[in-house]
């Protein structure tokens, strides 16, 4: 239930941190009507259901982005529960999932990646592998923040603007989580699931060609396969060329 409820969050925090709005005020309220919603149409993943995805006050339809991102969350955090146990890696991670879920939500919503929350996130998750949940060699969190964000430069100059600011900084802060070898996982994780769903988009009409997609959600993708078999898929995959 903590996920569900943190997951309600971070959908107001990807909708709000980016147009500069309080997290805290003014409450949430239906977006069609601006109703202020109460505590039955607040309780996690499971409002949604009783309301029939609707609004109680004017019947409008509710996006089912909302749970999805509610259950989404709770499922993620339990996941991490039961691989890390009652760890430092646990705390590590949850504070890695809660941004990923918040620039999940911001960058679909407005193809934004909030800098105050990469800013937040990066500092909690350098003072860890600084402190309790060390990568060895110590000096890794620093080479993967390197690397990530020089990559995805270097891209993005080639490219000519094809890469966002924020997805460059973000690559910056996933060095800092895993080091340099899983973030080029990430990174050739991403393009893979970028592009299949990318091509996948076009062939069903649904995306149209040359309109830019948000990179954030294939990154996250890519980075959360990493946070749970990083090691399995780097070892399987030196394994059939070593």
């Amino acid at each position: 239930m903590a996920g569900l409820t943190m997951g309600s969050f971070f959908n107001v925090a990807g909708l709000r941190v980016p147009i500069g709005t309080s997290v805290v005020s003014p409450r949430s309220h239906c977006p069609s009507c601006h109703t202020p919603l109460t505590f039955v149409d607040l309780i996690p993943f499971f409002s949604y259901f009783f309301l029939k995805g609707k609004c109680r006050t004017c019947r409008n339809s509710i996006s089912l982005f909302y749970p999805l991102i509610e259950l989404s969350t709770g499922f993620l955090f339990l996941s991490s529960w039961l691989v890390f146990g009652f760890t430092w890696e646990l705390a590590l991670s949850l504070v890695f999932l809660s941004m990923c879920m918040i620039i999940t939500v911001s960058d679909l919503a407005y193809m934004i990646i909030p800098d105050k929350v990469l800013l937040t996130a990066g500092g909690v998750l350098l003072f860890f592998r600084m402190s309790v949940a060390p990568l060895d060699p110590w000096w890794g969190p620093f080479a993967g923040a390197f690397t990530g964000f020089v990559l995805l430069y270097v891209i993005a100059l080639v490219s000519n603007g094809g890469i966002g600011g924020g997805d460059i900084k973000l690559f910056a802060v996933l060095g800092l989580m895993f080091g340099w070898k899983e973030v080029l996982l990430v990174f050739f994780l991403s393009i893979c699931i970028g592009s299949m769903i990318g091509g996948l988009g076009m062939i069903t009409g649904r995306v149209a060609k040359g309109k830019p997609l948000p990179f954030g959600p294939f990154i996250v993708l890519g980075a959360l396969i990493c946070l749970f078999s990083g090691e399995k898929v780097i070892k399987w995959y030196t394994g059939l060329y070593l």
